[in-house]
């Protein structure tokens, strides 16, 4: 998946036009993309649409038009497109209520370790969790973490040819047992792969 380039992009002016129709555009796009992980942690799948949107958007409250403010937007997002043998996610924890989330995030400690995907009977793919920073302390762990999952050839080759996906977590605080992934879901990420060897 090509990163982004200046190019690539719409201007202020151009983007004010554009931009309720590619909202529209973008937010059916997300649905295949956003896995829920029972009711309180979701993964969120980047690629090069949704990484536009949010330039394009950043760009806008900015009112960013000069070329090295727009470099600058690029180089801090780019990294989050997949490379095609990868998988880039934002791993959110989602309790509404202020105390029971403090509560449940000191308890959620190490969690972003214990995410996992498996293509059929494969070993599982465990994620790199939060290369660009730190998100955990003594105390609690983050409500958000960015997490790469890093595919083989093989695994790649089974996802293009039709074999399940699945995912869970094994954290004692918040286990969820193996399920399948949903089909369009699973088609969607299956699509950001290419069989190019890494």
């Amino acid at each position: 998946m090509a990163q982004l380039r200046r190019e690539d992009l719409w201007s202020l002016e151009e983007y004010a036009l554009r931009r309720n129709e590619f909202r529209t555009e973008v937010m059916a796009h997300k649905k295949t993309r956003q896995l829920a992980l029972g009711r309180h942690a979701r993964l969120y799948f980047e690629d090069d649409v949704t990484i536009r949107y949010q330039v394009q958007e950043m760009l806008r409250i900015e009112k960013t038009f000069e070329a090295a403010g727009i470099e600058e937007e690029l180089s801090a997002y780019n990294p989050l497109i997949p490379d095609g043998h990868n998988w880039k996610a934002t791993f959110m924890i989602e309790f509404g209520d202020p105390v029971e989330r403090a509560q449940r995030l000191s308890e959620m400690k190490g969690i972003e370790d214990l995410v996992w995907l498996q293509v059929g009977d494969l070993d599982r793919i465990i994620p790199i969790a939060d290369e660009d920073l730190e998100r955990e302390n003594a105390e609690k762990t983050s409500a958000v973490h960015f997490l790469r999952f890093e595919l083989s050839v093989e695994q790649i080759t089974a996802l293009k040819a039709g074999t399940t996906l699945y995912a869970g977590v094994d954290h004692a605080a918040y286990p969820i047992e193996k399920f399948a992934v949903n089909t369009e879901i699973q088609a969607s990420l299956t699509n950001d792969l290419t069989l190019v060897a890494h």
